[in-house]
């Protein structure tokens, strides 16, 4: 099905916004490219927004079956804020098909004021990274946010640092998530596995045991590790070994 949905809150730049035609003429500064799509940044009275426009389904089988990639992602945005996980606040999004077969779409959020992502601090060796109060706040939420999503049978699927912005009054949000879904059995808990393995990657060059061990110990809601816990752990400690 094509469609193109505005947010009532943004009616006011239905001429930039209103429509997919629209959105694929507007201007603006290129942050990525890839195959499947782009991102820019373009800015109207004084505020600033990222565009994404996708001309590809996906890879794989997503070329011709299932969600394409730019649904995906503005569906997955949606769980999060109604799971109360702080997101991006979608501004517009939609999609253009032709005989069924997915031709274009696009999504828009607003830029999350002074945040910065993870990655970025780690990349310059931030000193908030240093400083454990910082920390501890930024782990207590972080560690909430994947447990609802773990909760709902919900994984991420690139929970990497750069998907994780920090404002200045140290609260945390949670963004691109195209690849993002649910699963159940053995599935599930391969994928629950490798979203903390993916945010571990970075952690031990960054964190103390300590914290690392924290930040798991809140995530399970445990004062200590069980036996099933140390496992786990483990497994989380050797998921990239090799790949790395």
């Amino acid at each position: 099905m094509s469609g193109w949905n505005l947010a009532s809150a943004y009616a006011g730049l239905s001429e930039a916004f209103g429509s997919l035609q629209a959105v694929f003429a507007l201007q603006g500064q290129r942050l990525t490219r890839d195959p499947l799509s782009e991102v820019i940044l373009v800015e109207r009275a004084g505020v600033r927004y990222y565009v994404k426009r996708y001309w590809g389904a996906g890879k794989g089988l997503r070329r011709y079956i299932g969600r394409p990639r730019v649904k995906a992602e503005w569906q997955n945005l949606k769980y999060f804020a109604k799971w109360g996980i702080p997101t991006a606040p979608i501004v517009a999004y939609g999609q253009e098909r032709k005989g069924g077969v997915f031709v274009r779409g696009a999504l828009i959020t607003r830029e999350l004021l002074r945040t910065e992502d993870l990655a970025l601090l780690a990349s310059r060796n931030d000193p908030r990274l240093a400083d454990r109060h910082w920390v501890e706040r930024v782990s207590v939420q972080l560690a909430r946010a994947t447990r609802i999503l773990h909760d709902h049978h919900f994984t991420h699927n690139d929970l990497k640092w750069r998907n994780l912005l920090v404002n200045d009054q140290v609260e945390l949000f949670l963004i691109d998530c195209p690849t993002g879904a649910f699963w159940w059995g053995p599935l599930l808990s391969y994928r629950m596995i490798k979203d903390l393995a993916c945010l571990d990657k970075v952690a031990k060059y960054q964190l103390s045991r300590t914290q690392r061990l924290r930040f798991y110990l809140q995530y399970r809601g445990h004062a200590r590790l069980s036996a099933a816990d140390k496992r786990k752990v483990r497994s989380i400690v050797k998921f990239f070994e090799g790949r790395e």
